[in-house]
């Protein structure tokens, strides 16, 4: 990195002026997102079959992983049969979520869901150190049925509970999966951002490959998981 690639130095009545001026676009980022919330609000929802998918207790109905609540949050895992070591991307992004009991504050749960045989996604559950329940769908067109087939790329869903029937209401793929983190959330805010060639960035800023900065699936079980990973 040359000693060129800094922001400008300003005194101190420049850079509020410069941030006001930014915090403006920002407020209105929060209220268009606050907007989106709300149409997010509004959506129809889908009334679902029964589904039954595998748990390490045995085989579960869909509507048995809300537990004793009435919303459910479901998070796709990508899956590649046999391998050891499972996308990066999911594991990087599931790593993440390791304290989300307060959800049931707001009667709701969050689960990890694979098209992965589920003796494979348990083991790779404790080779990363990841500590949500994991349900594997292998046996169930579940998956295939709410946008994330065998093979297929990964997904959030939610859904809602009445009763036993259970509605679908929401569905991301792709980028609109970044909102459910807080990875990029927290690089966006550094003054070089994700360093990725995609992005704008100043003239001379470090900028690498899509993908080049993301830890591979082993550095996240060298980081959380078994000792043995």
């Amino acid at each position: 990195m040359s000693s060129e690639a800094l922001p400008p130095v300003v005194d101190a009545k420049t850079w509020q002026q410069e941030l006001d001026a930014l915090r403006v676009r920002e407020k209105a980022a929060t209220r268009e997102l606050d907007a989106i919330a709300a149409q997010r609000r509004r959506l129809p929802m889908v009334e679902l079959p029964e589904y039954t998918l595998r748990s390490a207790e045995g085989p579960v109905r869909l509507v048995d992983l809300f537990e004793d609540k009435k919303q459910l949050i479901v998070y796709h895992h990508m899956w590649f049969p046999g391998k050891k070591w499972q996308c990066s991307g999911c594991t990087g992004l599931t790593s993440q979520y390791t304290r989300l009991d307060f959800l049931g504050q707001w009667d709701a749960r969050f689960v990890i869901v694979t098209q992965g045989p589920l003796d494979e996604a348990l083991a790779y559950k404790e080779r990363v150190g990841n500590k949500m329940d994991w349900y594997s769908t292998a046996e169930s067109p579940f998956g295939a049925d709410v946008d994330a087939p065998p093979g297929g790329g990964f997904a959030f869903n939610v859904f809602l509970r009445d009763g036993d029937k259970v509605y679908r209401t929401w569905h991301t793929s792709g980028r609109g999966c970044e909102q459910l983190s807080h990875t990029f959330p927290l690089i966006d805010v550094l003054p070089y951002g994700r360093q990725e060639e995609w992005q704008d960035a100043p003239d001379g800023w470090p900028q690498s490959p899509t993908y080049s900065r993301w830890m591979e699936s082993e550095r996240y079980a060298e980081l959380y998981g078994a000792d043995d990973a």
